[in-house]
């Protein structure tokens, strides 16, 4: 059985690491190597948005060091994804460049929503012991060095999910900042967490219980499962066992603490910092248990590598936590359930007989469903104006899953089910799409704008449709007996889009039972 190599390289925002990893057939993945180095790409670029010609340098010069490790290992493959130090720079493209050039070594920017569902992934990793915990509620807390995520799962299915602005690094320069006394640290990080966490509990807890909390960082998850009283190296801890924690880190000076985690001494500072923000979502949401399994991004990373090229079986559908969040979203815009899921059906019913036509894959199929359940979101702020405010609904609301492109996406598909349908010149001129992308876009935008007209009375009657494609003609099949006349009279206009698109023209037919 063939083995293969892969490297997942992760350029964080205080650190470098890249996990090499060895994958065998369907076995699954073996990490054999880990390679990090500390360097603190995030201080400078959420001070200034930019990064320092002798950060590049360094930055650089590792990365060059990782490619000569991966020519020993005789890698077969490789990612390298950048986080929000670089994601925040101003100059993106050009540092991205350099790197590239000058090292060799291509990165990739993920999205926020990208990294987080990465760092999900790599959680879902463990197996059975995350299936067994999330089956009661459960909040994964991704700590990075920029922001906060906070992900809420009930009854296995994802909730919501919601970026928060304190990452360790923003924490610890803020704090710098006032120059506060030693003795006052602990209070001054007491008032900037919960004054953010505050809004989060009225808005996301208030109906929901949380048990278990996840924690996803690069400090308390190194340390905890070793240094916790009673810890048995699983990364479970009681509440009681946490806080016994949290308090001796306030014991002793931070050449001490060092010692006694087994930690660098300038680590002691983030891991404080980490400490203090699990602790206050603990106490939050009264949770009883904690667990650290003690992934990284890297783990993430191999895990999409090893699931794309069927190394992997997996057992968590991680495409129905992206619906399952969308559908939350149509909740909480006021949403109407049944009408969502019949658009869903029609939808995905025109969209499986054209694929011949369409020539689009699973991805763009699950784009469609998103935009399906989220049509009309917007009716929650206007009904006057439902094109433009379900759009703005939908950029500011992170999905969890998808890019920040395919968010965009969305959005305009969501935008032009209500309006005209602008062409790429004039399109263009307002977002950063691409032509292929503007394409998707107006092949899901015609299933949409068809699927909501054989809706439009909102009384289901198309629930069981079925959908023929006979050369220039689809033809969608809706069962005798059923009073269609308000739907064929306002079709029209549905499908002479639907016509621009596929050169294909939709009629309704009626089918014996």
């Amino acid at each position: 059985m063939a083995i293969k190599t892969f490297a997942a390289i992760d350029v964080g925002s205080y650190e470098l690491s890249m996990k090499i990893f060895e994958l065998k057939g369907n076995d699954g993945m073996r990490q054999i190597d880990h390679i990090r180095y500390r360097l603190d790409l995030g201080t400078e670029t959420y001070a200034t948005g930019k990064l320092s010609y002798e950060k590049v340098d360094e930055l650089c010069r590792i990365l060059r060091e990782f490619s000569t490790i991966m020519k020993a290992y005789k890698v077969d493959g490789y990612k390298a994804y950048g986080t929000s130090a670089i994601r925040e720079t101003q100059n993106a493209l050009i540092l991205l460049d350099q790197i590239r050039n000058r090292s060799g070594i291509k990165v990739d920017v993920l999205s926020n929503s990208e990294q987080r569902f990465l760092d999900y992934k790599s959680i879902a990793s463990k197996g059975d012991i995350f299936n067994r915990i999330i089956k009661k509620g459960t909040a994964i807390v991704d700590i990075g060095g920029g922001s906060l995520q906070i992900s809420l799962f009930d009854k296995e299915k994802l909730i919501t999910t919601q970026n928060i602005k304190l990452g360790v690094l923003r924490i610890r320069d803020a704090i710098h900042k006032l120059q506060p006394r030693r003795t006052q640290v602990d209070d001054l990080l007491q008032e900037m967490i919960s004054n953010h966490l505050a809004v989060f509990k009225k808005l996301y807890l208030s109906e929901r219980t949380i048990s278990n909390i996840i924690i996803v960082d690069d400090y308390v998850s190194a340390v905890l499962p070793k240094k916790a009283e009673g810890a048995d190296g699983s990364g479970i801890v009681s509440a009681e066992q946490f806080y016994q924690f949290a308090d001796e880190l306030k014991t002793g000076t931070d050449a001490e603490l060092a010692s006694i985690m087994g930690i660098p001494e300038e680590n002691v500072g983030l891991l404080s910092i980490s400490t203090a923000l699990v602790k206050n979502l603990m106490q939050l949401m009264e949770a009883d248990t904690l667990w650290a399994p003690g992934v990284t991004l890297s783990d993430g990373i191999a895990y999409e590598y090893a699931e794309k090229h069927n190394h992997l079986m997996i057992e968590h559908d991680f495409e129905n936590d992206i619906l399952s969040c969308a559908k939350n979203i149509s909740k909480r815009y006021m949403g109407s359930k049944g009408r969502g899921e019949t658009l869903t059906d029609i939808a995905l019913t025109i969209f499986d007989s054209m694929k011949k036509v369409h020539g689009l894959g699973k991805r763009e199929r699950l784009l469609l469903q998103i935009a399906t359940i989220l049509h009309d979101c917007g009716k929650y702020i206007s009904l006057v104006n439902v094109g433009e405010c379900s759009y703005q609904i939908v950029m500011a609301t992170e999905i969890i899953g998808l890019s920040h492109i395919e968010r965009e996406m969305v959005a305009e598909i969501v935008k032009y089910n209500h309006v005209d349908f602008l062409y790429y010149s004039e399109i263009g001129k307002s977002v950063t799409l691409d032509k292929a992308s503007y394409l998707i876009i107006a092949k899901l935008t015609a299933i949409l704008r068809v699927a909501n007209g054989l809706d439009r009375s909102h009384k289901q009657k198309f629930r069981n449709i079925t959908a023929v494609l006979k050369e220039d003609e689809l033809q969608l099949n809706v069962q005798e007996g059923i009073d269609i006349t308000f739907e064929k009279g306002m079709f029209d206009s549905k499908a002479d889009f639907f016509e621009e698109v596929y050169s294909v023209r939709p009629v309704i037919k009626t089918k014996k039972h």
